[in-house]
């Protein structure tokens, strides 16, 4: 942690929560940012975050949030320093050793025990709060730290470091279990929205690029991804969404003329080349095709088809396109 300490939106963004409630922790529990000199704002030291995060997974299990301040407020700073290395399941103690009935059985808050926590790996401070907003179902909070994420490290940064490893985890998490679909749900909605609100160049509706789902396919946020990454290098684009049938996408390009089409499949389901190749053979034809996700079968693509791997790939291939 930063000698100087942390500020309430750093804080936030570790922690998964929005800065109002950590405002509303300081007002009613008293447990601010500690750390002051004469004209600067409060910062959080490492004490601090760690009574915070203490209470967070307090809360997270149950115990009243009033409850659980008075008992955080009594803990030795070094012990909750400790307690946040102590996973596994160890119930926590008071400083006298003894076990508090409400309090036994809380967990560490990058442990995957008790469906309450995503299985990030080694994930950024912004990804692991993300997880944790978004398992709270706290909209207010996965908004902000997507919002932020984006506005500070560009939409491919954000998309690369937050975004993607956790929209990846919940997808892993409902493969293996068949839940958090309210959880899916939520996420992708909320960093749609954060996605669209990224500001396009001006080109009175005129984009070089086209982005299209292949037919059937419905998951269409990476194709949003990128749009608002094309927009921040200042890359037109039209984005038709998810589930394009091949007439609709052979009418678009005739009447738009890209000079670059790009389509997405996340399932190879919903990969069939043949979408490719009737565009490869119209008089129309863009100057870059490219097939971009998981779902195509690169053996299979037409000749000449581009397949970018990353986010990042795929806009500088459209921005050379164009």
């Amino acid at each position: 942690m930063n000698d100087e300490g942390l500020t309430a939106g750093a804080v936030a963004r570790r922690l998964g929560v929005a800065v109002t409630t950590l405002r509303t922790w300081h007002q009613r529990y008293d447990l601010g940012p500690s750390s002051h000199e004469p004209g600067k704002h409060r910062r959080y030291t490492a004490e601090d975050v760690a009574r915070l995060e203490l209470m967070q997974r307090l809360t997270a299990d149950g115990v009243p949030s009033g409850e659980a301040a008075r008992w955080v407020r009594t803990r030795n700073i070094a012990t909750a320093l400790t307690t946040r290395s102590h996973a596994n399941g160890h119930a926590v103690t008071s400083r006298n050793g003894n076990g508090h009935p409400a309090l036994d059985g809380a967990r560490d808050g990058t442990r995957d025990g008790g469906g309450h926590n995503l299985p990030l790996g080694p994930a950024s401070p912004a990804a692991r709060g993300l997880g944790r907003a978004a398992m709270r179902l706290d909209a207010e909070s996965v908004r902000q730290i997507a919002a932020d994420a984006v506005r500070h490290l560009g939409v491919v940064g954000a998309w690369d470091s937050v975004l993607r490893p956790v929209l990846a985890a919940i997808g892993e998490r409902h493969a293996r279990t068949g839940g958090l679909i309210e959880v899916e749900h939520l996420v992708s909605g909320l960093i749609s929205d954060v996605l669209g609100a990224v500001a396009r160049p001006h080109g009175n509706g005129r984009g070089r690029v086209l982005l299209a789902c292949t037919d059937e396919e419905q998951h269409s946020l990476p194709l949003e991804a990128l749009s608002a990454a094309l927009a921040q290098a200042n890359v037109l684009c039209r984005l038709l969404g998810a589930r394009v049938p091949l007439p609709a996408l052979r009418a678009a390009v005739r009447r738009t003329g890209p000079a670059a089409v790009l389509l997405w499949s996340h399932h190879r389901r919903t990969a069939d080349p043949e979408q490719l190749t009737a565009l490869s053979g119209d008089r129309t034809r863009p100057l870059l095709l490219a097939a971009a996700g998981p779902g195509w079968d690169l053996a299979t693509l037409p000749p000449g088809v581009a397949t970018p791997r990353t986010l990042r790939e795929a806009v500088e291939l459209l921005r050379a396109a164009v």
